[in-house]
């Protein structure tokens, strides 16, 4: 369900951007209730190319760029940089946005599914995870098409006091030696496309 203070949540978010010039989406709709959250894991090719991992909370996209990806194995700590809320029909979203807006550049959906969450507190009793993500540290499984399992995200800050979060894998059954796959040759978990073939669809060069 949305929580009442999803607009506010959505301001940054909607400020960026020029919606009758981007297909991303407003944020406009509800969602239906009694289901498990979800996430999304979306590599987009902007001035940077990146991973963007989002989190379902409190009825929004909880978001954090990060450079190279989520990994399966447990020995890779990796950089997660907190971006804006994004609103929950953005998990859906896949496409390129036009030159000359915030974040120019192609987005694939690279893997998407439920997750549920796995923090505790000191007495072993769930934490919301809005509530982990304030304190500085999170765990949840993601049962994805490619990711499985548990992961954490826990805060730091870098040398310039910066917030910045670790994404890093558990040591389950479901990590493995595999890093991430090379993001241009990674493909859509709804389309199958690598961010160069959807770029070509969109700009009508695909064969």
């Amino acid at each position: 369900m949305v929580s009442k203070d999803s607009p506010a949540k959505l301001a940054k978010y909607r400020r960026r951007r020029d919606f009758t010039k981007t297909a991303e989406p407003e944020g406009a709709r509800g969602d239906r209730t009694g289901r498990r959250p979800r996430f999304v894991v979306q590599i987009h090719d902007a001035s940077t190319l990146h991973f963007d991992f989002r989190l379902e909370v409190d009825g929004v996209l909880k978001s954090w760029a990060v450079p190279k990806g989520p990994s399966l194995d447990p020995h890779d700590k990796r950089l997660a940089m907190p971006t804006e809320d994004h609103p929950l029909e953005y998990r859906e979203f896949e496409g390129v946005i036009a030159e000359g807006e915030y974040g120019a550049g192609t987005v694939i959906i690279w893997d998407e599914g439920t997750y549920r969450n796995l923090t505790t507190d000191r007495r072993g009793h769930e934490l919301a995870l809005a509530d982990a993500l304030d304190k500085g540290h999170a765990s949840f499984r993601l049962d994805g098409s490619k990711l499985h399992g548990g992961f954490a995200l826990t805060r730091t800050h870098l040398g310039d006091d910066r917030e910045a979060w670790l994404l890093v894998k558990h040591d389950d059954r479901r990590a493995s030696a595999h890093g991430t796959p090379d993001p241009r040759r990674a493909r859509s978990a709804r389309s199958g496309r690598t961010l160069k073939q959807l770029a070509a669809l969109a700009t009508g060069d695909s064969p």
